[in-house]
């Protein structure tokens, strides 16, 4: 029996995996030349796009992620939308809506369909923690589904699309957390940092100095979704499947298999999509860099951004400045690699 789960890879995708790393470190170049550091968020949110997945990007004001996102969106050819999610947004300012319009010459009237912002391949969603749950929701069919449904009639979304929403950690008053399940909806959540001194001097250098560099697309759209399809044929091998599936069922605290600081710091922990997650992930970070089978290094290296928004922690954890991070460094020390 074969230790892989997918087929091997035919010439054309060894050459479409080639191109994606190629394209990466252009990408990473030429971002370097507007964005000083950030580059693990970089590489993190082109994961997620190869994987057809979403991200949370949560860092405080100033950070350059709305930036970021944009110039990425601008190196891949794709069409950037932004929404500031404010408490009065309605789900039709995201979706759009249907207006009465009378047909010149005719006078006949007819329902037409105006699109919403969400009709895009990047989404920013601003402050996605700033708008009712109602509103919120209006994200969730065209994560999962790629369409939004309007008077029973259903709009497709042109692929790639990929949603980014962003939030503060510092300022809680007014905002309205997202349900658990939205937030399973998101592939990664991805911490954006503080620079380093370097980075930040850099910074303040570059931006006072001059107008920013234009940038020039990388990649297309044709190329993005051949990358897509790609990404799922490399090989994974059974022991880095179970790898990460152990380290998933340790997180839920009710399990036998859930070590002792799980059952004392989480209140519930991550269900099956976030294996799917970390397989997908690890097999895009292979590629980006420059490989076509996983590695336990892969696993690891995407763990985080995938498990930190699907662990509940407690309040005992809460007091002991215990963080979903932190349990999941300590999962990577206890449980150990299958052979």
């Amino acid at each position: 029996m074969s230790n892989s789960v997918v087929a091997p890879m035919e010439e054309a995708d060894l050459h479409a995996a080639e191109r994606l790393t190629q394209s990466y470190r252009q990408m990473s170049e030429q971002l370097s030349r507007v964005i000083v550091g950030q580059r693990d968020v970089l590489k993190q949110v082109m994961i997620a796009l190869f994987c057809q997945g979403h991200c949370i990007l949560e860092g405080v004001p100033g950070l350059a992620k709305t930036l970021m996102i944009a110039n990425i969106a601008q190196l891949l050819s794709l069409n950037f939308k932004r929404i500031q999610f404010t408490p009065d947004l309605m789900p039709s300012d995201i979706t759009g809506t249907e207006i009465l319009e009378e047909e010149e010459g005719t006078g006949h009237r007819r329902m037409k369909f105006v699109k919403g912002p969400i009709f895009g391949n990047i989404i920013l969603g601003d402050e996605i923690n700033r708008t009712p749950p109602k509103t919120q929701a209006a994200l969730l069919q065209a994560m999962q589904e790629y369409k939004v449904t309007i008077s029973g009639v259903d709009h497709h979304l042109e692929k790639p699309f990929l949603v980014l929403g962003t939030q503060n950690p510092i300022e809680q008053e007014g905002t309205y957390p997202l349900p658990e399940a939205q937030l399973d909806r998101f592939m990664f959540k991805i911490i954006v940092d503080y620079p380093t001194f370097d980075e930040e001097l850099m910074i303040a250098e570059t931006t006072t100095s001059g107008d920013a560099p234009k940038l020039q697309p990388v990649v297309t759209k044709e190329v993005i979704l051949q990358m897509q399809r790609v990404v799922r044929k490399v090989l994974v091998g059974r022991s880095m499947s179970s790898y990460a599936v152990q380290l998933v069922r340790s997180t839920r605290p009710g399990s036998d298999e859930a070590p002792d600081f799980v059952k004392k710091y989480l209140t519930w922990g991550a269900g099956p999509r976030a294996c799917q997650a970390i397989l997908l992930g690890a097999k895009a970070n292979a590629m980006l860099d420059g490989r076509i089978n996983v590695s336990f290094d892969d696993i690891r290296a995407v763990t985080k951004p995938v498990l930190r928004h699907r662990l509940g922690t407690s309040f005992r954890a809460e007091s002991d400045g215990v963080t979903a991070d932190h349990i999941v460094e300590k999962l990577f020390e206890v449980i150990r690699e299958p052979r």
